[in-house]
Protein backbone atom coordinates (compact mmCIF):
# COMPACT_ATOMS: atom_id res chain seq x y z
CA UNK A 1 0.00 0.00 0.00
CA UNK A 2 1.22 3.50 -0.49
CA UNK A 3 2.65 5.76 1.66
CA UNK A 4 -0.07 9.06 2.32
CA UNK A 5 1.97 12.18 1.12
CA UNK A 6 4.06 14.29 3.72
CA UNK A 7 2.41 17.45 5.02
CA UNK A 8 5.22 19.42 2.40
CA UNK A 9 3.71 17.48 -0.65
CA UNK A 10 0.14 18.20 0.31
CA UNK A 11 1.02 22.02 0.49
CA UNK A 12 2.96 22.12 -2.45
CA UNK A 13 0.09 20.24 -4.29
CA UNK A 14 -2.14 22.73 -2.72
CA UNK A 15 -0.09 26.02 -3.85
CA UNK A 16 0.25 24.32 -7.44
CA UNK A 17 -3.28 23.87 -7.50
CA UNK A 18 -3.67 27.82 -6.35
CA UNK A 19 -1.32 28.93 -8.60
CA UNK A 20 -3.21 27.20 -12.10
CA UNK A 21 -6.41 28.44 -11.12
CA UNK A 22 -5.11 32.15 -10.91
CA UNK A 23 -3.43 31.98 -13.81
CA UNK A 24 -6.29 30.67 -15.92
CA UNK A 25 -8.46 33.25 -14.23
CA UNK A 26 -5.60 35.67 -15.89
CA UNK A 27 -5.70 33.95 -19.26
CA UNK A 28 -9.96 34.37 -19.16
CA UNK A 29 -9.66 38.12 -17.82
CA UNK A 30 -7.01 39.12 -20.61
CA UNK A 31 -9.35 36.78 -23.22
CA UNK A 32 -12.46 38.82 -22.39
CA UNK A 33 -10.35 42.00 -22.25
CA UNK A 34 -8.89 41.58 -25.80
CA UNK A 35 -12.29 40.68 -26.83
CA UNK A 36 -14.02 44.65 -25.42
CA UNK A 37 -10.63 46.37 -27.37
CA UNK A 38 -11.52 44.16 -30.50
CA UNK A 39 -15.05 45.20 -30.34
CA UNK A 40 -13.84 49.00 -29.46
CA UNK A 41 -11.35 49.08 -32.74
CA UNK A 42 -13.89 47.75 -34.97
CA UNK A 43 -16.45 50.40 -33.41
CA UNK A 44 -13.59 53.00 -33.54
CA UNK A 45 -13.15 52.86 -37.13
CA UNK A 46 -16.76 52.69 -37.52
CA UNK A 47 -17.40 55.68 -35.90
CA UNK A 48 -14.76 57.16 -38.13
CA UNK A 49 -11.93 57.87 -34.89
CA UNK A 50 -9.08 58.26 -36.48
CA UNK A 51 -5.91 56.83 -34.21
CA UNK A 52 -3.44 59.09 -33.19
CA UNK A 53 0.25 59.01 -32.61
CA UNK A 54 0.95 57.82 -28.73
CA UNK A 55 3.41 59.10 -26.82
CA UNK A 56 5.31 57.13 -23.73
CA UNK A 57 5.95 58.45 -20.18
CA UNK A 58 8.62 57.97 -18.33
CA UNK A 59 8.14 55.86 -15.12
CA UNK A 60 9.59 59.26 -12.98
CA UNK A 61 6.95 61.04 -14.42
CA UNK A 62 9.37 63.76 -15.86
CA UNK A 63 10.02 62.87 -19.49
CA UNK A 64 7.52 62.13 -22.53
CA UNK A 65 9.12 59.78 -25.34
CA UNK A 66 7.64 59.05 -29.04
CA UNK A 67 6.70 55.98 -29.84
CA UNK A 68 5.94 53.65 -33.39
CA UNK A 69 2.16 53.35 -32.41
CA UNK A 70 -0.90 54.79 -33.30
CA UNK A 71 -4.21 54.40 -31.07
CA UNK A 72 -6.44 55.55 -28.63
CA UNK A 73 -5.70 56.79 -24.75
CA UNK A 74 -7.98 55.79 -22.48
CA UNK A 75 -7.21 57.94 -19.49
CA UNK A 76 -6.73 61.64 -19.77
CA UNK A 77 -3.16 61.19 -18.35
CA UNK A 78 -2.87 59.61 -21.30
CA UNK A 79 -1.02 56.07 -19.26
CA UNK A 80 -2.99 53.65 -20.85
CA UNK A 81 -4.06 53.26 -24.70
CA UNK A 82 -5.31 50.60 -27.09
CA UNK A 83 -3.15 50.46 -30.51
CA UNK A 84 -4.57 50.36 -33.95
CA UNK A 85 -3.44 47.22 -34.17
CA UNK A 86 -6.16 46.06 -31.59
CA UNK A 87 -3.13 45.99 -28.46
CA UNK A 88 -3.47 47.24 -24.93
CA UNK A 89 -0.65 49.88 -24.07
CA UNK A 90 0.74 51.03 -20.80
CA UNK A 91 2.54 53.78 -21.76
CA UNK A 92 5.49 53.47 -19.13
CA UNK A 93 8.48 53.24 -19.53
CA UNK A 94 11.85 53.65 -17.81
CA UNK A 95 13.74 56.42 -18.26
CA UNK A 96 16.34 56.59 -21.41
CA UNK A 97 18.58 58.58 -23.19
CA UNK A 98 18.44 56.15 -26.30
CA UNK A 99 14.39 56.26 -25.88
CA UNK A 100 14.64 59.90 -25.97
CA UNK A 101 16.61 60.41 -29.50
CA UNK A 102 15.02 57.14 -30.97
CA UNK A 103 11.63 56.62 -29.46
CA UNK A 104 10.88 53.93 -26.84
CA UNK A 105 9.25 50.53 -27.77
CA UNK A 106 6.31 49.51 -25.68
CA UNK A 107 5.48 46.14 -25.80
CA UNK A 108 1.39 45.13 -25.56
CA UNK A 109 0.31 44.28 -22.15
CA UNK A 110 -2.50 41.57 -20.94
CA UNK A 111 -5.90 43.74 -20.79
CA UNK A 112 -7.47 43.73 -16.98
CA UNK A 113 -11.01 44.28 -16.72
CA UNK A 114 -10.33 46.82 -14.30
CA UNK A 115 -7.68 49.44 -15.17
CA UNK A 116 -6.05 50.17 -12.30
CA UNK A 117 -6.98 47.72 -9.46
CA UNK A 118 -4.51 47.83 -7.00
CA UNK A 119 -2.54 50.53 -8.17
CA UNK A 120 -1.20 53.38 -5.85
CA UNK A 121 -4.04 56.11 -7.27
CA UNK A 122 -7.13 55.05 -5.91
CA UNK A 123 -8.40 55.28 -9.77
CA UNK A 124 -9.65 51.70 -10.97
CA UNK A 125 -12.05 52.10 -13.73
CA UNK A 126 -13.47 49.35 -15.25
CA UNK A 127 -12.23 48.33 -19.00
CA UNK A 128 -15.17 48.65 -20.34
CA UNK A 129 -16.51 51.96 -19.37
CA UNK A 130 -13.10 53.48 -20.38
CA UNK A 131 -13.95 52.33 -24.11
CA UNK A 132 -17.05 53.31 -23.76
CA UNK A 133 -16.23 56.90 -23.05
CA UNK A 134 -13.83 57.11 -25.28
CA UNK A 135 -16.05 55.94 -27.90
CA UNK A 136 -18.84 58.75 -26.80
CA UNK A 137 -16.79 61.98 -26.19
CA UNK A 138 -13.96 61.52 -28.75
CA UNK A 139 -13.93 65.62 -29.25
CA UNK A 140 -12.96 65.72 -26.08
CA UNK A 141 -10.12 63.46 -25.83
CA UNK A 142 -6.15 64.03 -26.86
CA UNK A 143 -4.75 62.05 -29.23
Amino acid sequence: MAEPPSWAEQRRQAVAGHAAALEAARAAEAAEGRALIADFVRRAAAAGLEPGPLAARALSGGATYRTALRGWYLKSNRSVAVGADGGYYVLSVPPSLRARLRGAAVEPSDPRLVVGAGGGDGESVPLKELLERRLTLPARWPG
